[in-house]
């Protein structure tokens, strides 16, 4: 997380060169669009037949038109029209890789209507290192008047190129309206450091973790909610995933060089973000996941990798599996050696509620359906995956199978009789319990009785993504939320012998997939929810490590306020206080640099008596205006 902070209080030091004159001798970068009063980057209210100059149609195959309109208009007299659609994914896209800084979180709010009752999306494009293309929706809003986006969070990697968002609507034939656009950068909310740290309270009972994607990276208090509470276990939220593993262009070129397409090429472009995080703060991750029938694309069942070739054999495609988890495992250790995977999900929701497997089919098809069950007719793919995953995956490594509904009985004895059969065999570790619950439904003592039944089995038990939504969103249905979170962590205490981790699905309600039924336990602004207190109620709170800045003594001087005699805020002693030295400062109160105790002194450039974010700002100000001083003034 160090790093994190590191770049954002870097892009700060760089806004601060924008505003004023610096230091001669520095070295700074200015991004090519800024307003750093606001931090607003670019608005629009298509006014004036302008605002229309950094958008531009989706694809070379779109028709659609866009133009400036005076039909319509949220605010005004006019927006952005989007007229000539031939496609639902046709719309307005805006680029952001161009003008704007990779790592960095940002808010884009726009008003956007279509002609008639419609789903319009906020999505993003982008294409991968191994030149793949990825999209993902944002948000999504429903009905014919003008939908709402306001400060949605958006963010991309240096790994990503051609980074676009962009609106799109359900109908092709309605036009889309836009209006009132504007793009900014996020600010950083300080998170609650005088709470316990989750981690903390539950360590003599399992580990703590949280799920969290690529782009949550780019949010410095996000970041700091991961290190205060779920340092302790992570998980990948889609970028370990079959379709982002699997690479397509290197499966086909691979085909095409040796003729054999049973050996799956695959890469971790979209999760270097996450292992470099992963790797750099020595935190263990679960894998997420090898064998699935979603997020699986329908090529990878196909003959020579062909979206339109006939489906392999099962023959083929047991030599594909087995290759395809080998090769997983060989590139993470790789290119990854010290990245402690603790776990994987080997198989994931092969069970309907009934208790027997999923219709054959496609992911495709978009009904659930599976092509694994397409291949082999029922279930047996799955004992091929444990085979596969035991034979491969590193020593110390977890094998689970890890399901939703989980506490319904059909399928939980489903679970069940196959872990045991599994376990026979000696080829599986761990049963993983999504918990995707909901206020209303299981009750605490169904997912108790879950819980006992799969500890019976003598495997390992984990609750792999728990999450609990709810509608009301009232004090009273607060309370209720925190409940139940609270019963699930009493059961989970409860069988700590059986179960050695619990996983969070995502840190704050509104990065959540069902974000607006609010199912976490921060809220969207980095706040600790009553289902946080209600999870450490009744339990032992260890001491908090102490964070308090240590207190400098400022011995008195007269000296005069030159840069080139004055030692205050010259901490790399080159007689200048500039950029660099505020870097440092910054560095330093990040426990990223150490000072010798002299320059600790230095470093208190406001002469308070303390060295903390006051004279960071203070120094910002000194380096902008002539009349601030640094260190005593006589």
């Amino acid at each position: 997380m160090k790093k994190l902070n590191t770049k954002k209080i870097m892009a700060g030091i760089a806004s601060v060169a924008m505003l004023c004159t610096v230091v001669s001798g520095v070295n700074t970068t200015t991004p090519k669009v800024v307003n750093a009063a606001d931090d607003v980057l670019f608005a629009t209210g298509f006014e004036d037949g302008k605002g229309t100059e950094k958008f531009s149609k989706r694809g070379d195959t779109d028709t659609s038109v866009i133009t400036i309109s005076d039909e319509v208009s949220y605010s005004g007299s006019s927006s952005m029209c989007v007229s000539e659609r031939s496609e639902s994914w046709n719309g307005p896209q805006f680029k952001l890789d161009d003008d704007y800084e990779a790592g960095v979180e940002y808010l884009v709010s726009a008003y956007v209507k279509t002609e008639w009752y419609s789903t319009i999306n906020l999505s993003m494009q982008y294409t991968d290192e191994a030149g793949d293309p990825h999209y993902s929706n944002i948000k999504s809003v429903q009905g014919d008047g003008w939908a709402a986006f306001e400060d949605i969070k958006v963010s991309f990697t240096s790994d990503m190129k051609d980074v676009y968002i962009y609106f799109e609507a359900s109908d092709a034939n309605t036009k889309i309206y836009v209006d009132d656009f504007e793009f900014k950068q996020a600010p950083v909310i300080p998170i609650e450091q005088d709470i316990p740290s989750l981690s903390n309270v539950y360590s003599p009972y399992f580990k703590i973790g949280t799920a969290i994607c690529a782009s949550n990276l780019s949010s410095p208090s996000y970041m700091d909610l991961v290190e205060k509470h779920f340092s302790k276990s992570m998980t990948f939220g889609n970028e370990l995933k079959p379709e982002s593993v699997l690479n397509k262009n290197a499966c086909l070129a691979y085909v095409e060089e040796t003729g054999d397409d049973t050996n799956p090429q695959v890469t971790l472009s979209a999760a270097r973000g996450l292992l470099n995080y992963c790797r750099d703060n020595n935190i263990p991750v679960r894998g997420h996941t090898l064998v699935w029938h979603s997020q699986t694309p329908d090529w990878f069942f196909k003959e020579n990798y062909a979206d339109d070739g006939d489906w392999v054999s099962k023959d083929k495609m047991i030599e594909r599996m087995e290759n395809y988890i080998k090769n997983v495992m060989e590139i993470i250790e790789k290119e990854y050696p010290t990245v402690n995977f603790y776990a994987w999900d080997v198989v994931n929701e092969a069970w309907m509620e009934d208790g027997k497997p999923r219709a054959a089919g496609a992911y495709s098809k978009g009904d659930g359906s599976s092509a694994w069950v397409q291949i082999f007719g029922d279930n047996s793919f799955i004992e091929y995956a444990f085979q596969f995953a035991r034979k491969y995956a590193p020593e110390g490594c977890k094998l689970y199978y890890n399901d939703y509904n989980e506490y319904m009985d059909q399928k939980m004895n489903a679970i069940y009789n196959m872990a045991l059969e599994l376990k026979e065999k000696g080829l599986i570790d761990g049963i993983g319990m999504q918990a995707h619950l909901d206020v209303g439904f299981p009750t605490a003592q169904m997912f108790e009785a879950a819980v006992a039944k799969y500890a019976s089995t003598g495997l390992d038990v984990q609750i792999t993504e728990l999450d609990i939504t709810t509608s009301d969103k009232s004090e009273a249905g607060l309370k209720k939320q925190a409940q139940l979170y609270s019963d699930v962590m009493d059961a989970a205490v409860k069988y700590a012998d059986s179960v050695s981790a619990v996983v969070i699905w995502g840190v704050t309600d509104d990065t959540s997939w069902r974000a607006d039924r609010i199912p976490l336990i921060f809220d969207e602004n980095f706040k600790a929810k009553p289902a946080f207190y209600s999870m450490i109620d009744g339990l032992d709170i260890p001491d908090e490590p102490d964070t308090t800045t240590p207190t400098v003594t400022t011995p008195p001087t007269d000296t005069p306020q030159n840069p080139s005699k004055n030692p205050y805020g010259d901490l790399n002693t080159d007689g200048t206080a500039d950029l660099t030295d505020l870097t440092i400062l910054s560095l330093y109160l990040l426990k990223d640099k150490s000072l010798t105790d002299e320059l600790v002194t230095y470093a208190d450039v406001n002469a308070d008596g303390s060295v903390n974010l006051a004279d960071l700002a203070h120094f910002k100000q000194y380096i902008c205006q002539d009349d601030v001083v640094l260190g005593p003034v006589k």
